[in-house]
């Protein structure tokens, strides 16, 4: 009889997306909890461990009760509630949720591009007061974006900017010294020159994930290089920009706006500044939350733990000593 492999999931038992893990039939024994002690009887014996919604002070605590752990998978591609000192000494291979969630965004980063480009808020306050104004528009046709993290977030933006016709610059952590040319991007920049991207940039995509490196890398030197007509776009983590840096440069209106779909503190506390700025675009954290959008990340994971019954090589590895 084929010995079962023990599967630890983080997630409160009664969500929707649990069921999914029937699938697995009799390959698996799957042990979902909230908390610790819910766990502690299998930990010693599990070999994988799935993080869906625990947090990194519970996913601490169970891995330090297992003993014959080799594979973590993140439900998301940040990996903040996941990253801990013992995982990144371990040779226990992490995997995280990068690809499920992209295009979602892109289409997102898109459709802040024509926003602020076409001034739809101001043409929703005319059509709700009764106004018939015309205005001149932007056309994003010709016009830059330089997107901070070219990773795969960072190319599903790309992908979508170039079909509209715009210029693509990105920034990557590590410039290949010969690599093929990207068929999205026109120019790729090294860390050492990320101000200049900055500086000629019409709309900043920021998809980089947060690490020690990326804290607070978009700060008041860089707000100072924009256009006053640039807008950023922030889909990776809130604190890779310095939020009191931003809120002083829309609040002077040394660039034109920004889209936000995450902040230094979730959910956004009543009387931030961002609920009540005309030149901000707020996003609850949700434009990746689409009607399957969990249903996805499961499916993921399932395929995973195939590869991994089969011995095949896991997606989306992570580098555990980057954080990405």
């Amino acid at each position: 009889m084929t010995k079962k492999t023990t599967v630890l999931v983080l997630s409160d038992p009664h969500e929707p997306q649990i069921r999914m893990l029937g699938e697995l039939g009799a390959a698996a024994d799957s042990v979902i909890g909230n908390s610790a002690e819910a766990l502690e009887a299998f930990a010693p014996h599990a070999e994988v461990l799935l993080n869906w919604s625990g947090t990194l002070s519970l996913i601490r605590e169970v891995f330090l009760m297992c003993r014959e752990l080799r594979w973590i998978h993140s439900r998301s591609v940040g990996l903040e509630r996941t990253l801990f000192p013992e995982l990144i000494a371990s040779d226990v291979t992490l995997t995280n949720g990068r690809g499920v969630f992209s295009a979602s965004l892109g289409e997102f980063a898109l459709a802040a591009i024509l926003y602020f480009a076409k001034d739809l808020r101001r043409m929703i306050r005319s059509q709700q007061s009764g106004l018939w104004e015309p205005f001149d528009v932007t056309q994003v046709s010709g016009q830059t974006v330089g997107i901070v993290g070219y990773g795969d977030i960072g190319r599903a933006v790309a992908a979508r900017a170039r079909a509209v016709g715009m210029h693509v610059l990105a920034l990557r952590r590590h410039v290949p010294a010969k690599s093929e040319p990207d068929p999205f991007v026109d120019q790729l920049y090294g860390q050492q020159e990320r101000t200049e991207m900055i500086r000629r940039s019409d709309y900043l995509i920021v998809a980089a994930p947060l690490n020690d490196e990326t804290r607070g890398l978009i700060g008041a030197a860089e707000f100072s290089v924009m256009k006053e007509t640039a807008v950023v776009i922030n889909l990776g983590r809130g604190p890779v920009i310095e939020e009191g840096a931003m809120i002083k440069a829309l609040t002077e209106q040394r660039i034109k706006g920004a889209a936000l779909d995450v902040f230094d503190e979730e959910p956004l506390p009543p009387g931030h500044p961002f609920y009540k700025m005309e030149n901000v675009l707020l996003s609850p954290h949700c434009a990746d939350h689409t009607s399957d959008w969990l249903d996805n990340a499961m499916r993921f994971f399932l395929e995973q733990f195939r590869r991994f019954l089969r011995g095949e090589p896991l997606l989306h590895v992570v580098n555990k000593k980057l954080g990405y």
